[in-house]
């Protein structure tokens, strides 16, 4: 059934469309390489999604791992205030894995996914049309059947022929998806053909006003945003996106630059979200720390350039009028004018309502263990810096009381020589000590040290070191990749000894590869939307 093309009647402000955002970065972020996370980490990123404002939180798949599962029903059980979602392909026991992780959620959601394009029909599910859609149908009725909030997606959507897509839309909404999502899942589309699907299913699907059009775009050409904007001026009504952008392969949408976008020209898209804006950059800062991967400085809205200016031009402008170069507010995005906030004669619920404002929740013990390292940190420096914080907390996360843990370490290396390290690390309790000599220097002595104690060995395939903030005094920190056994696993130190940093960073790797459950070292997990 085809219906007339509605006309673009022009909207006033108060005309403005909401439009959910549904974040799934705990999902598809988490697949990306490099980004994995354990269940401590993803329930404070999960209590930093519920702070931002986001309307719906896909939580994870549940029945990729018994690791997934976990994390899913945790966050169903303990995370309040937004809709918490699980992902399922179209087949039984995805589905009923799915609502066992979910059944804890006041408001829960099933998404189910199929793929629909002619190439993925041919070549992965070897299946034909009719097959495709009552599959879909059948799948969408079995998770109607535990919840009423029901996502669908035809998988490769961008490429499947419109009238297929059409057919496929309709049967799925009719079995009860209240939304159904169109993925542009390897990135292929273009804003104007992006759009003109969007137009085309709600020009021709009949049902189509009895769901919500969401759309999922991923970045391999650079064009997530553009694509999902161009989908909201056509009557898209959520957007899938990820903080950072996260995700398989170049990523996905970036929630913080298509939240600004139709904040910042809201004159043109008239489209409104309930996101808390200034938790933009804590959130940012967050998943950062957490995963060990760096914003870029020049990305936009949360990079550290993004309201820096150099140009003796701009400069002049801005001290003048700040419009004449900055069509946002830094302040809107959750920068500070100043990073200088605590000091070693701060207390506690100083450390803690800074913290918050970070984007994290101290309490207890965990607060009194940050703020004892804080007093220490805030001894050796002159000023201490939101980034400082960010980073004690988080190297207060990755310890825990049954992993190896460092006391103290020697080393002695002159120009030329062998270098000779000593190193003592504790674990349940027990202090363990060894003296090691030679190797390519005194880091790869104390690597090989700790290999040892540990009764660990690992291969080293990434090693970075940064400054956390500025000055002679700032903290380093050093990001460490490790394989074992063919999976990767990420480590993270601070301290304002670069050894130091280094070493903390490689114990944290070789506790998480003896914990194991690390990320395949081939690849992230096939066969996701």
């Amino acid at each position: 059934m085809h219906r007339k093309a509605a006309q673009r009647i022009p909207m006033t402000q108060s005309q403005s469309r909401p439009i959910v955002i549904f974040d799934t970065t705990l999902r598809d972020g988490e697949q990306s390489p490099g980004c994995s996370m354990n269940l401590e980490e993803k329930l404070e990123v999960a209590q930093a999604l519920v702070d931002l404002g986001v309307d719906v939180m896909e939580a994870g798949f549940p029945i990729a791992s018994p690791g997934d599962f976990e994390a899913v029903r945790e966050i169903a059980n303990t995370v309040r205030g937004t809709t918490i979602c699980g992902l399922a392909r179209c087949n039984e026991k995805d589905i009923d894995r799915a609502w066992e992780a979910l059944k804890g959620a006041p408001d829960a959601r099933i998404h189910v996914f199929l793929a629909t394009s002619a190439i993925h029909r041919e070549f992965k599910l070897k299946m034909s049309k009719d097959e495709i859609v009552q599959r879909a149908v059948d799948s969408v009725k079995r998770a109607k059947s535990y919840c009423d909030n029901i996502e669908f997606s035809p998988e490769d959507a961008a490429r499947t022929e419109p009238d297929f897509l059409c057919q496929v839309v309709e049967a799925a909404i009719a079995a009860g998806a209240t939304t159904v999502n169109i993925p542009d899942t390897v990135g292929y589309a273009t804003p104007s053909h992006y759009g003109g699907v969007i137009k085309n299913l709600k020009n021709r699907v009949p049902n189509i006003d009895k769901a919500v059009i969401s759309v999922h775009c991923h970045n391999d050409l650079g064009l997530a945003v553009a694509n999902s904007l161009a989908a909201v001026e056509n009557g898209a009504g959520q957007i899938e996106c990820t903080i950072n952008g996260i995700g398989e392969r170049a990523g996905n949408c970036s929630l913080e630059e298509v939240v600004m976008a139709m904040r910042t020209r809201a004159d043109y898209y008239h489209a409104t979200t309930a996101i808390r804006t200034q938790r933009l950059v804590p959130t940012s800062r967050l998943l950062s720390n957490i995963t060990g991967v760096q914003v870029q400085r020049n990305k936009a809205i949360v990079g550290r350039n993004a309201f820096a200016h150099e140009a003796g031009i701009h400069q002049d402008g801005m001290l003048k009028e700040r419009t004449t170069y900055e069509i946002m507010r830094p302040e809107d995005v959750g920068f500070t004018q100043t990073d200088l906030v605590l000091g070693k004669h701060s207390g506690r619920a100083a450390l803690a309502d800074r913290a918050q404002a970070l984007g994290y929740h101290l309490t207890g013990d965990h607060l009194q263990d940050v703020f004892d390292e804080f007093k220490k940190l805030a001894d050796k420096k002159k000023e201490v810096y939101d980034a400082d914080i960010a980073a004690l907390i988080e190297k207060q996360m990755t310890v825990a009381e049954d992993q190896w843990q460092l006391v103290a370490y020697e080393v002695h290396a002159v120009g030329g020589g062998e270098p000779k390290v000593s190193i003592a690390l504790q674990h349940a309790g027990k202090e363990v000590r060894k003296t090691v000599t030679g190797g390519d220097g005194p880091l790869d002595a104390l690597f090989r040290a700790i290999e040892e104690i540990t009764g660990t060995s690992v291969v080293v395939r990434d090693f970075r070191v940064h400054s956390v903030t500025r000055g002679q005094d700032a903290q380093g920190e050093s990001t460490i990749e490790v394989e074992r056994e063919g999976r990767v696993y990420r480590g993270r130190g601070v301290s304002t000894d670069t050894v130091e940093a280094a070493t903390l960073a490689f114990i944290n790797a070789v506790n998480r590869a003896a914990a194991g459950g690390g990320q395949p070292a081939t690849g992230p997990r096939p066969d996701m939307v």
